[in-house]
């Protein structure tokens, strides 16, 4: 059974072969996803452009082969790479090492071996899928991360300390803060504000206690 229409995300399939171009495009219907063909590279980045300018949301991931006539795959890995969001993974006739390492070079979320059938394509589909959700979620924190410290001094402060207490990255630390302010239902700088606050007290009677001892 198909999915419902409003939970159906964009797909971009990239290929010369029209049989093939219509099978890919018929199982990742059925499993759920609309597809827009294109049978060139340069006809993929009209379509990619024209949504742009539509003011569309991204393809969710594009299908390219690797080999075709005029711009190959792998050139237009790279253009997509450069100037777009949009994530790829690679279909190739070819399974060896070399053509592995170019794909994962050129940034692939995922690889599928012709002949395709439809065992093998989605799983490989939905797993570079996934890949490319996580890519994608980790540029939209690194951004709100970098918008909340250029945003506010208490803010950095604060990722700063959560790093130093909890041994971790600034993207874990952003994020703890920004979802417990996002359940109290508060402003992040606030929450922030609160955690400085709390630990510059900490650290006065920390000194207020050593203080003391010392005068024993």
């Amino acid at each position: 059974m198909s999915a419902p229409a409003t939970s159906r995300r964009p797909v971009l399939l990239v290929d010369d072969d029209a049989v093939l171009l219509e099978y890919l495009s018929t199982v990742l219907h059925h499993a759920g996803y609309d597809t827009v063909e294109t049978r060139s590279a340069a006809e993929a980045l009209q379509r990619i452009g024209e949504r742009e300018a539509a003011h569309e949301p991204d393809f969710a991931l594009a299908l390219l082969d690797i080999n075709m006539p005029g711009m190959s795959g792998l050139d237009l890995a790279r253009r997509l790479r450069e100037h777009t969001q949009v994530a790829f993974m690679f279909l190739s006739s070819v399974d060896d090492a070399e053509t592995a390492r170019q794909a994962a070079s050129h940034g692939a979320v995922g690889f599928v071996v012709k002949p395709v059938d439809a065992a093998r394509l989605l799983p490989a589909f939905e797993s570079a899928l996934a890949r490319a959700d996580e890519i994608r979620q980790l540029r939209r924190t690194e951004a709100n991360l970098n918008a909340a410290l250029a945003a506010g001094r208490e803010t950095s402060l604060a990722v700063g300390l959560l790093m130093a207490r909890y041994q971790t990255d600034r993207n874990v630390a952003f994020e703890v803060l920004r979802d417990h302010a996002r359940s109290s239902r508060r402003k992040i700088n606030e929450v922030a504000e609160q955690l400085v606050a709390a630990e510059e007290l900490l650290n006065g009677l920390h000194g207020a206690f050593a203080g003391r001892l010392r005068g024993k």
